[in-house]
């Protein structure tokens, strides 16, 4: 069957005797529910469906909006045997008028053609009448007036004949642009319908929303229920694009759901009987408690604390990108204009913000108390991007991004961009406090119209030097919304299962999907840390924007089942400690990217840095101070310095090898880094060899490529 079938099968006509399952698609609307719920309204019907995933739900909205305009198109096509047209309640005046033109036109082409026969008959008799006239016996002053005659006759019906085709051309002309203009006027016909259901639909949403604030104080009637009432996931594979769905609340059948009930510490005393003691949390308290109000010491260099305001450049974002719906971000070329004045590589070293949980960490003497504080970093990576819907500049391969701070922060990080399509950083740190963290991250983004998609693959590597312990964890799914109309906004969904691979300890986060309709906060995070054995210990809470906290478990038990059969485990815990809060931003941030302290001082100029290193991007440099026309000339020859470098690799590189990305992997080798395999993730990661901050030393950068 073809797709256009259902539609083409049956006219106008025939659909109001039809089945009750058949749907006019030129008079349907559709709309969106949450992620992956579409409403299809046709009359009086509603129909609510459910796709598996968001990427599913967008693909059946495409699909059943080009339906709709091709089901339109035909029915205009076919007007003659639509007198009751549903169609025609949406703009009749437009229509009826469309129609009397088109009508008029075709009378005034009849007219036309009906005067072209007459001028051709009755210039064939007169020119019969001038023959015969010829042939007469007449004397000759009579003869040349005749031979006059004869020739403005002829000179009569070449001019006719002239205007007649003159007036066939005309309204072959008036024809087509007619039907031009009625295409024309019946696609801005369908923009504004359209654009009133949206419009419609948002005044729903809006009096919705009124209707949830009011109704907000009622929700409060529990006070000893849980400051958490979430649910996890299982974690799906890093090239899943269902981690990005909101799952309705009524089809969590695989999840593990809890509930989160706060004790008094004297009953939980008596609830453990003494086998673990309270003594175990009263010892760490020292290191649990308070973790993220760490005081910021004066530092021994003065970082500067502001950078030049965001100039007023207007651009249309949907002019670029329409174009490239489905395309990888990375190809698609973007004036700078949508970036920050940082580099990938800058914004991943951001991750280290709160580098002050792992140093508290080293401290821990229980490996599930340390997870708890390695899951809070984990999240207060996400905790910059709520605001920073610009994009960051993708790194020239082979750029490089120290950032040298063993005197105020205790560590040594470093950056190398090891791939350039797909882009792909390694990243290594080292801190004195006594552990490391490494990761190689290949940025995936795809966009899908509507919103964008960015999905970071690969492991992060964490280890505590003392103890041993080694965690790896991946990232979440990032999705920008309202690239066509409507302030950019950005949300974190999907879930992250972060593993201790020395003591199995696990701990799994699931990052809520924001919802218009929902009641829990914006941008929530819950999670659970467990033992080898599966045995809960710590509850964690708290917003991905924000703050975490958590709350040691005392007790669980199983709740009883719900009317629709679904079970929860209910936590009992002491009161929650607050793990990591959120550093304010900075004055006038907003008119500076929304930048952290931190961001500011990352793109600082600095003596002594490889000559690859992102400071030194002119580029960038130029779109920081302002000056975005010379950066966007700027960006495009260091664009066009990288191909011609990468065509000569490939040039250089023997027959016979396969794909160019296969090439490229083969031919370039990364400066400060060497491909191996993990043996914990059974995956091939670059991981950092050594030099660099030896070479700093003595200054040698002969090695360096001239990607500037």
């Amino acid at each position: 069957m073809h797709d256009d079938e259902p539609m083409r099968g049956r006219n106008q006509g025939e659909m109001a005797h039809t089945c009750r399952g058949t749907i006019n698609l030129s008079t349907a609307h559709f709309d969106t529910e949450d992620s992956c719920g579409i409403v299809l309204t046709s009359g009086a019907r509603t129909y609510h469906l459910k796709a598996s995933s968001e990427v599913e739900r967008q693909q059946w909205i495409t699909a059943l909006e080009l339906a709709k305009a091709k089901a339109v198109r035909m029915m205009s096509s076919h007007s003659d045997d639509s007198g009751d047209d549903d169609d025609e309640t949406t703009s009749p005046a437009d229509k009826s008028e469309l129609h009397y033109t088109i009508k008029s036109l075709s009378v005034k082409l009849d007219d036309l053609s009906t005067c072209n026969d007459l001028i051709a008959k009755h210039g064939a008799a007169l020119q019969r009448s001038l023959s015969e006239l010829d042939g007469l016996k007449i004397p000759y002053e009579s003869c040349e007036k005749l031979k006059v005659v004869n020739e403005r006759a002829t000179l009569f019906r070449i001019t006719s004949n002239a205007m007649i085709n003159a007036c066939r051309d005309f309204l072959e002309l008036a024809e087509t642009h007619s039907r031009k203009w009625q295409r024309a006027l019946q696609y801005e016909q369908e923009q504004r319908i359209h654009l009133e259901e949206t419009i419609e639909q948002l005044a729903k949403q809006h009096n919705s929303l009124e209707r949830a604030f009011r109704s907000a104080p009622g929700r409060t009637a529990n006070p000893t229920k849980s400051f958490s009432e979430g649910s996890l996931l299982t974690p799906k594979g890093e090239d899943s694009e269902e981690d990005e769905d909101t799952e309705y609340f009524d089809a969590m059948e695989d999840s593990t759901s809890f509930i989160t009930v706060i004790t008094e510490a004297k009953e939980d005393r008596k609830a453990e009987g003494g086998t673990t003691g309270s003594v175990d949390w009263t010892s760490s308290d020292n290191v649990l408690d308070g973790a993220s109000l760490v005081p910021k010491g004066p530092p021994k260099v003065k970082r500067r604390v502001r950078i030049p305001d965001k100039p007023n450049y207007s651009l249309n974002l949907w002019s670029i990108m329409k174009n490239c719906i489905g395309r990888e971000l990375s190809k698609i070329p973007m004036p700078v204009n949508f970036n920050e004045p940082l580099s990938m590589l800058q914004r991943l070293t951001e991750d280290l913000e709160y580098h002050h949980l792992l140093d508290k960490a080293v401290h821990c003497t229980s490996s599930v108390e340390q997870m708890c504080l390695v899951a809070a970093f984990s999240v207060s990576s996400y905790s910059t991007t709520v605001h920073r819907i610009a994009k960051p500049f993708n790194p020239m391969l082979g750029e490089t991004f120290e950032l040298d701070r063993l005197d105020d922060m205790g560590l040594r990080s470093l950056c190398e961009q090891v791939s350039h399509h797909p882009p792909s950083a390694a990243h290594y740190v080292f801190s004195k406090h006594g552990w490391s963290l490494w990761q190689e991250i290949t940025i995936s983004s795809k966009f899908r119209g509507k919103y964008l998609s960015i999905m970071p693959l690969g492991a992060i590597h964490l280890e505590f030097q003392a103890s041993g312990n080694h965690y790896v964890w991946r990232k979440s799914t990032s999705t920008v919304h309202n690239i066509i109309v409507g302030k950019l906004w950005i949300d974190q969904t999907g879930d992250i299962e972060i593993v201790n691979h020395k003591t199995k300890d696990r701990c799994q986060l699931k990052f809520l999907p924001y919802s218009y309709f929902s009641k829990e906060v914006a941008r929530k995070v819950t999670g659970v840390v467990s033992d080898s054995q599966g045995k809960a210990h710590y509850v964690l809470s708290g917003s991905w924007d924000e703050q975490m906290e958590c709350a040691k478990i005392v007790q669980s038990s199983p709740s009883s089942p719900s009317s629709d059969g679904k079970q929860k485990t209910v936590y009992q815990t002491l009161p929650a400690k607050l793990l990591w809060k959120k550093y304010p931003l900075p004055e006038n941030a907003e008119n500076m990217y929304y930048f952290s302290e931190l961001a500011l001082t990352l793109n600082e100029h600095e003596e002594g840095v490889a000559p690859t290193d992102s400071r030194l991007r002119p580029d960038q440099r130029l779109m920081e101070k302002g000056h975005w026309d010379e950066a966007n000339s700027e960006k495009q020859r260091l664009e066009e310095k990288q191909r011609v470098s990468r065509r000569r690799r490939l040039e250089a590189c023997s027959r016979g090898c396969g794909a160019e990305e296969e090439k490229e992997a083969d031919v370039y080798m990364p400066l400060w880094f060497e491909k191996r395999l993990d043996p914990l993730t059974g995956e091939t990661a670059c991981i950092y060899k050594g030099g660099y901050w030896e070479a700093k030393e003595r200054q040698d950068w002969h090695m360096c490529p001239n990607i500037f």
